[in-house]
């Protein structure tokens, strides 16, 4: 009898199946053309990414390999135009870039340039960290220890990751004028830091080394 029961069972059940199928067939075609179409046009979008940034790629090494030949025009003109149309990513590089190809022979303008990248609110306050200290390290030579504090100081949160290379800045600048004792605190700070490179260390160490030895006595 069970048996019987069983073939009764699975005859109903074909029959709702057909039955579904015939309301509905219309329906699941579509859903499974969109399914197909969705997983299709997910690849081609991936595929289609990832050669634009190749192709970013490509643009990118060239332009470096133009600005190593000293063709700094032609450089410069392929970082802009990979800023303003390369894929995500490549776009921040290409201007980071840019901006320090113009350090080269003017840096007025490359101080401009990492000024407008570090008042771009679309970048992440890391990027926009960077780009305020890269301008401080063009504007060093030419600024007094005040103006390149007031330049440096959105970077001296105690926990700021570009905190360190910002107190470098400051104590070279202390050095040069020969505040001895003012850079002495600012390499200080950093030597004392735990989280800082190796790299890093290893300059405050020389720098240190310089403040021990004080100014350089002069036989007239």
């Amino acid at each position: 009898m069970s048996d019987i029961f069983r073939e009764i069972d699975e005859d109903v059940r074909r029959d709702k199946a057909a039955e579904v199928w015939k309301r509905y067939n219309k329906l699941f075609i579509a859903a499974a053309v969109l399914a197909v179409a969705g997983t299709a046009g997910w690849s081609a979008w991936q595929q289609y990414s990832r050669k634009q940034a190749e192709l970013a790629a490509a643009r990118f090494e060239a332009a470096i390999e133009d600005s190593r030949a000293g063709k700094a025009q032609d450089a410069s003109g392929a970082l802009q135009s990979l800023a303003k149309d390369g894929p995500a990513g490549y776009r921040e590089l290409a201007r980071f870039r840019a901006a320090a190809e113009l350090g080269r022979t003017d840096k007025a303008a490359a101080i401009a340039g990492f000024d407008a990248l570090a008042a771009d609110s679309s970048l992440s306050p890391m990027l926009r960290g960077l780009a305020r200290l890269r301008a401080a390290q063009y504007a060093v030579d030419t600024l007094d220890r005040a103006a390149l504090k007031a330049r440096l100081e959105p970077l001296l949160s105690p926990a700021g990751p570009w905190t360190p290379n910002a107190r470098e800045l400051l104590g070279l600048a202390a050095l040069k004028a020969g505040a001895y004792d003012d850079a002495g605190r600012e390499f200080d700070a950093i030597a004392a830091d735990p989280a800082v490179p190796p790299a890093l260390k290893e300059r405050v160490e020389a720098y240190l080394g310089l403040v021990r030895g004080g100014p350089v006595k002069t036989t007239p």
